[in-house]
């Protein structure tokens, strides 16, 4: 016979944690009842260790540090899928980019690839207002040591036009700057 194994509600801290995940996604997790609609239209959940219901199935049972070490969250398309399909209005994909950020903020990255990518692509937007591919690539591959990863493909994607040598500027970045200053500012606040 197996061992009985006793659920309880989250407690101090993990309440905590909980309660501001919950609030930064804007959702709450006990709103969803399980039906796996968000896990049957995910483009992704092929290759997820837990599918967005297993998921936010943690954080209802409190484990939210296995939710957290999840390599779901990094997997998340964010397309807002199951989003969309969840009968209950759970916002799942603002949840899963959400346990992203408290990942990233406690250190629990397993790939640190992963985390220089999302600043490179970050760094692009704040800089230039949208992606810059060629510096994307340029600085991540830096940053993890390995800098002639991608070099095979720039010119071939360059001489079809894919991709630019310089960075386009969009109209407006000064508000894209403001938007990343006043993130940065709530961020703080939180903390």
């Amino acid at each position: 016979m197996g061992v009985a194994t006793k659920i309880l509600p989250p407690q101090g801290k993990d309440r905590a944690l909980l309660a501001r995940i919950e609030k930064e996604a804007g959702t709450s997790i006990n709103l969803c009842y399980q039906c796996g609609k968000c896990s049957a239209g995910c483009p992704v959940g092929f290759a997820m260790d837990y599918t967005p219901r297993q998921v936010i199935r943690l954080l209802q049972l409190n484990l939210i540090d296995e939710a957290l070490n999840a390599e779901s969250i990094w997997i998340c398309a964010s397309c807002d899928t199951c989003s969309a399909r969840c009968p209950r209005g759970v916002d799942i994909a603002s949840l899963m980019d959400a346990l992203r950020r408290e990942a990233l903020s406690q250190g629990k990255i397993k790939d640190k690839k992963v985390a220089e990518f999302n600043k490179a692509f970050l760094n692009g937007v704040r800089n230039f207002g949208r992606t810059f591919e060629a510096g994307l690539l340029l600085q991540h591959n830096l940053k993890t040591m390995q800098p002639f990863k991608d070099a095979g493909l720039g010119l071939p994607m360059m001489s079809r036009g894919k991709i630019r040598l310089l960075p386009v500027k969009i109209k407006g970045r000064e508000q894209v700057k403001k938007i990343f200053a006043r993130a940065e500012k709530m961020r703080g606040e939180e903390e």
